[in-house]
């Protein structure tokens, strides 16, 4: 539940075009369906406890924070903070599923041989699957009810002269772009600006997709501009026209034209970067990852040193990232853990001080919503799912020996919509989706996140359900705290001679060696993918080579850290190993051409292990 809800504006800028204005022959988009998304905006933001998670570094104001945009706008207002410039670079539904490369690290042992042997590794001899880390799949109607209370969010906390840019592509940004007026006013339009790339296509009945878009709208005329400092060199035309004294078309002497040293303010088409991939380093394995570059322009023209730069969809953190390194402070908030992790990763290589924080708004108790949401079937005891006369509208159906078929609903974590149980949402399981079952259902089970008012909600229930069908409430987060399940972890500590003076000036440091590793939920996912490769091969013809983990382990481990300032609470890393991909080891954000010898070394004595598996999935182990 939340503490309390946080108010912010929902009324629209007098005299601005609305989506319900819009009306076609066969249907009207309504992205205020019932006045849903009103009465939740002027019930407000709701705030949620706030967990520190970890401190890097000294005490700093930069923040990471784990939740959804509304709670986290929420969080900010509570506390006061303003944000001068936001870049988001939200889902576009696009109706794509978004999925993270896991790599199967050396085993420590292998590994040295390796070494021994001066081998060199090579990327096509790398074990990897896929994970699904979220889902762009949106209904037009929801997927704009979305976007517009997390706008009207983002708006409340942002100074009198910030600016917001909002990247999009085509499946949706025109729509967007009613929306953006909506909220910040037609006349606070700036510019649509084009990104243009260069990636392959294959298309041959279409001409090839080759763009983004990104919108920019400030919050009242009095907005920061910075030309100066993202001016590109002239075209070699325009200098030449200016050295040779051309006279242009209508009689334009361009030898009047003063150009400036720094060259020119780029258009807004920007053909000059790249997708990310193509920069050497930037890479970090992400999907939907923005390139550096493309960022540093948008932080330097609308920000100044000292300002706070915030990004509500953060994904792999180049926001907070190029935010740091031009002397800004960052706010990076995403639902994912792996989003968390990988822009924690990239700022502690930066030798950045920020905080993680994270909403206990009972969404991300699980790696994040998709995967939640995949996992809550197996944990509803009995469930099934696609029950024949059950609607969608329900996850599935329990089938009970003394009452029958029980249908069962959960709200999608996916939307936030869904997350608050409310008179509509009862009103409607009441007088729609229980009399259209096909069924007779003498008790449908409500699953719920947060609830409005259960003495209410009972009420009404009581009041106004007139079918026979009983329904039971039920708290979601007394089953979501299942869906955690540590790995295990065996290791030794002792104190030995200090055999690397480049790491720590000491005599003696404390070894952690890890002698043993099980992630149950990784290897059932191995395991899967074994038996469908397996299933493959066989169909080809072919032989198929699995993916085979050592009785240590040790392969599933992505990152170790040590505490030993604090033995409960907020995590502070000491010192922590980075395993990459290639099964180099990265020392406190430095990388380097060792490969992992499974152990970890600090100068203090521990008091926390942390392990990192290669999925993102963390345990914490006291060390006595």
């Amino acid at each position: 539940m939340p503490i309390k809800y946080i108010p912010y504006t929902p009324n629209t800028i007098e005299g601005q075009a609305v989506l319900d204005n819009i009306t076609r022959t066969k249907r009207v988009l309504r992205y205020r369906e019932n006045n849903e998304v009103y009465n939740r905006l002027e019930r407000g933001m709701p705030y949620y406890e706030v967990e520190t998670v970890e401190q890097v570094g000294e005490a700093s104001e930069n923040l990471i924070i784990r939740g959804e945009c509304v709670s986290n706008c929420a969080y900010l207002k509570e506390q006061g903070i303003k944000v001068d410039l936001v870049y988001i670079d939200p889902p576009f539904a696009s109706g794509a599923d978004y999925a993270k490369s896991v790599y199967i690290r050396r085993n420590p042992k292998l590994a040295a041989k390796i070494k021994e042997a001066e081998q060199s590794i090579e990327m096509d001899e790398l074990r990897t699957f896929e994970e699904k880390m979220y889902g762009d799949i949106w209904q037009k109607e929801d997927y704009l009810n979305w976007m517009y209370e997390n706008l009207q969010a983002i708006k409340s906390i942002m100074s009198e002269t910030a600016t917001i840019y909002l990247h999009i592509d085509y499946h949706i940004g025109h729509y967007i772009k009613i929306l953006m007026d909506e909220v910040f006013g037609e006349a606070n339009f700036r510019n649509e600006i084009i990104w243009c790339t260069t990636s392959a296509s294959n298309v041959k009945t279409d001409f090839p997709k080759k763009h983004d878009t990104i919108f920019r709208y400030v919050n009242s005329p009095e907005f920061i501009f910075n030309a100066d400092d993202v001016r590109v060199p002239y075209a070699e035309g325009s200098l030449d026209r200016a050295n040779r004294n051309v006279i242009g078309k209508g009689g334009m002497n361009f030898d009047s034209i003063k150009l400036n040293e720094k060259g020119k303010i780029p258009e807004d088409w920007w053909t000059d970067i790249q997708r990310a991939a193509r920069y050497p380093g930037e890479n970090v394995d992400y999907a939907t990852q923005k390139p550096e570059k493309l960022l540093q322009r948008v932080i330097q023209a609308s920000s100044n040193e000292g300002m706070v730069v915030a990004d509500f969809f953060g994904g792999s953190g180049v926001t907070a990232k190029v935010a740091n390194e031009l002397g800004r402070k960052f706010i990076h908030c995403d639902v994912g853990i792996n989003s968390i992790q990988t822009v924690r990763d990239r700022l502690v290589a930066e030798k950045a001080n920020f905080i993680i924080k994270e909403v206990k708004d009972g969404v991300n108790l699980f790696r994040n919503p998709q995967q939640t949401m995949d996992k809550l079937a197996t944990l509803i005891t009995g469930l099934q799912t696609k029950v024949e006369g059950v609607s969608n509208f329900w996850l599935g159906a329990i089938n009970d020996s003394k009452i029958g078929t029980v249908p069962v609903y959960v709200p999608d974590l996916i939307d936030s919509q869904q997350k608050l149980l409310d008179i509509p949402i009862i009103n409607r399981i009441i007088n729609q989706e229980i009399q259209n079952l096909s069924i007779a259902a003498k008790k449908v089970i409500v699953y719920y996140i947060d609830i409005a008012d259960e003495k209410e909600l009972k009420k009404f229930i009581k009041e106004n359900n007139a079918t026979t069908t009983d329904i039971e409430l039920r708290d979601l987060k007394n089953l979501l705290h299942e869906t955690v399940v540590n790995d295990e972890l065996e290791f030794t500590c002792e104190k030995v001679e200090n055999k690397n003076k480049d790491l720590f000036d000491a005599k003696e440091v404390y070894e952690i060696e890890i002698t043993k590793f099980v992630s149950d939920r990784l290897q059932q996912k191995i395991n899967e993918f074994n038996e469908k490769g397996n299933l493959q091969a066989i169909n080809k013809g072919k032989e198929f080579d699995p993916i085979d983990i050592s009785e240590e382990g040790l392969e599933l481990i992505e990152l170790i850290s040590l505490d030993c300032k604090n033995s409960k609470g907020e995590w502070y890393s000491t010192t922590e190993i980075k395993i990459d991909k290639l099964g180099y080891v990265i020392y406190d954000g430095e990388k380097s051409k060792d490969f992992w010898n499974g152990k970890i070394t600090s100068k203090e004595k521990p008091l926390r292990i942390k392990v990192r598996n290669i999925s993102g999935d963390e345990s914490i182990v006291s060390v006595e």
